[in-house]
């Protein structure tokens, strides 16, 4: 296979295919990465894990870490905050570790960090903040990449795969080539997509229905406000600089007109 190539799919268990890839971008907008890229733009020092067992066994191994997270849209007992950029923006100790837990999003990087027995592609997180900086790191850097969402309930729900394709259709300006029709299609449909379409699907429905509208404003205001990437190394997400002017964040209102939306559109 010759030229540089991209290919998007879905769910956890998905990132087991991509073992031969150069980097694999995890996204789960709604909300473990957007979570976890707003810890990194804190300076703070942000680790997955997979399971409640797992977040338990990683904070009794640290010194004073902030759990973090959720199991199927509720707090753990013991936890600090939920899954959540608004309550992490709103803490002071940034010096503390955070151990961040969701039903799907950290299940996700973490089984795409635990590929082969070698090296294995190099591991992203990205979400609406960080896009066009997450392209620009890839693209200067990798020949093969894949962009999966986080999927919730066995969907690929509509914001991670406008996230994805919005990343990917910076990388196809940059001399990529979508691996398949499928991912093809994804970015013809959704990289030119209005993100009100975010506050019409079933994940911020969800959110509205568990009092989380703070952090669906949150999302929706902000657009690739900052200039890194995020990568995974040694169990931690930290920033990787990339040089380019970011965008300035933007305010999209939720749409506030009452209609019926087709599961083929959202």
């Amino acid at each position: 296979m010759f030229g540089k190539k991209l290919k998007i799919d879905a769910f956890p268990e998905s990132a087991f295919r991509y073992v031969e890839y150069d980097a694999i971008v995890c996204i789960d907008v709604l909300l473990a990465t957007t979570t976890a890229v707003t810890g990194a733009a804190l300076g703070r020092p942000v680790m997955p894990v997979a399971s409640l067992e797992d977040a338990l066994e990683l904070g009794r191994q640290l010194k004073e870490p902030l759990m973090a997270g959720e199991v199927k849209g509720e707090q753990p007992v013991g936890f600090e905050i939920p899954n959540s950029p608004v309550a992490l923006i709103r803490r002071t100790d940034v010096e503390r570790p955070m151990v961040l837990l969701s039903s799907s999003g950290t299940h996700l990087i973490v089984n795409s960090s635990s590929l082969g027995n070698g090296p294995g592609p190099r591991v992203y997180v990205a979400c609406f903040r960080n896009m066009s900086a997450t392209a620009e790191y890839l693209a200067s850097r990798h020949q093969r990449v894949a962009l999966l969402g986080a999927g919730t309930r066995g969907e690929f729900r509509c914001e991670d795969q406008m996230g994805s394709a919005w990343i990917a259709k910076r990388l196809m300006a940059r001399g990529f080539e979508a691996e398949d029709e499928n991912s093809a299609n994804l970015v013809r449909r959704w990289s030119t997509a209005d993100i009100s379409l975010v506050a019409w699907g079933k994940s911020a429905d969800s959110m509205r229905r568990s009092n989380q509208l703070e952090d669906l404003d949150f999302v929706l205001t902000h657009l690739d406000d900052l200039d890194f990437a995020c990568e995974l190394d040694a169990g931690v997400i930290s920033r990787v600089p990339v040089a380019r002017s970011p965008e300035p964040a933007r305010r999209v209102a939720a749409p506030s007109v009452e209609r019926p939306v087709s599961a083929a559109e959202l």
